[in-house]
């Protein structure tokens, strides 16, 4: 199998970005805006509530994870990666996230399946520090081919003056990483394809290959880690610039922060999964980037002069973060990595 791509596994990206275009016609809301003008930031829309707090909500699902977590019969950390990928978007413009909701869509409802989502639900709540207000369950057997689709929406709420616009971000500014899990929620048309047999890939759910010390498919099932505690805790003390969640697109979401400037990214340390869906695939170094973390799941950018004292204090809180790239003057997605130079 060489040079598989997402778009081969079945996800066309660029034919995706010309329907979101199609979105931007719900601008026209805006004026429908009771409390006053809404601002729009790189990721996130806020809207306001009173005098000077607005608020963002964020919505998104676990997409085909689901279908491993099928394959492996393991159900119950699924809830985290829903509560995940909402909470970290909220958190982008600054926002604090303040309530959850979710939708779980099943073939079946039965006690067992609940039961088991509820697990992650309620574990990623914890650890997001967010409270889950409500919810609802569907049986629609016949628009699923997976037992369930889970699905949750996100409510923050922030300042105006802590909002993070991403336009003060210039050329020389520095890009701080937080490490993430593995492949978090993203990605999993192509790896499914690529790397389980179910799916016309190269092994079976439970072997063990390159030196991955679990069952490949609970490696693939590692949830996505929550960044609301260690990201508010940088906020409280320093201004961010800018934030990405580094999810669907992976690198290419960085383009959205400030069109006036480009970014270079060169200190990666992906985990072993990284290299055996790219060896499985026959993956350009290229295709890897533009759908996977890469080792990386969310980012902040911050002025030069502090970040060592950012860095300083999240080894003081053991946040786990390093410095990842930069902030350039050529509008570029530029990545560094195995002494090779690329542009995204």
């Amino acid at each position: 199998m060489l040079n598989y791509t997402y778009r081969k596994a079945g996800v066309d990206r660029e034919l995706r970005e010309r329907a979101k275009k199609i979105l931007k016609g719900f601008d026209l809301t805006f004026r429908y805006s009771r409390a006053g003008k809404i601002i729009k930031t790189p990721f996130n829309n806020l809207y306001p509530v009173g005098r000077g707090i607005y608020q963002v909500k964020t919505a998104d699902g676990v997409g085909t994870k689901i279908l491993l977590a099928e394959l492996a019969n393991s159900h119950g950390t699924i809830g985290i990666d829903a509560v995940a990928m909402v909470v970290n978007d909220c958190i982008r413009c600054g926002a604090v996230p303040l309530a959850l909701t979710n939708i779980i869509d099943t073939k079946k409802t039965t006690p067992k399946l609940i039961r088991e989502i509820k697990k992650g639900l309620v574990k990623g709540a914890k650890e997001a520090g967010c409270p889950i207000v409500g919810g609802e369950i569907a049986d629609v057997p016949e628009l699923l081919n997976c037992p369930y689709q889970l699905n949750c929406d996100c409510v923050g709420e922030v300042r105006k003056e802590n909002i993070i616009s991403g336009e003060k971000i210039k050329a020389g500014d520095i890009v701080l990483g937080f490490r993430s899990a593995g492949v978090h929620s993203n990605g999993f048309t192509l790896l499914r394809k690529v790397l389980f047999k179910r799916w016309s890939g190269k092994y079976d759910a439970f072997d063990r290959p390159g030196g991955i010390k679990r069952p490949l498919v609970l490696e693939c099932l590692k949830p996505t880690r929550i960044y609301v505690k260690p990201f508010l805790k940088l906020r409280e003390k320093f201004e961010i610039l800018g934030a990405v969640h580094i999810t669907g697109d992976a690198y290419l979401k960085f383009k959205k922060l400030n069109p006036k400037v480009g970014f270079e990214f060169f200190n990666f340390k992906p985990q072993l999964i990284f290299g055996l869906i790219q060896e499985a695939g026959g993956i350009s170094d290229k295709e890897m980037f533009k759908t996977f973390n890469m080792g990386w799941g969310f980012a902040v950018v911050v002025r030069k002069k502090e970040a060592d004292k950012i860095l300083s204090l999240a080894k003081d809180l053991k946040l786990g973060l390093e410095i990842i790239g930069q902030v350039v003057k050529e509008r570029k997605i530029i990545i560094r990595y195995q002494n090779k130079r690329m542009v995204l």
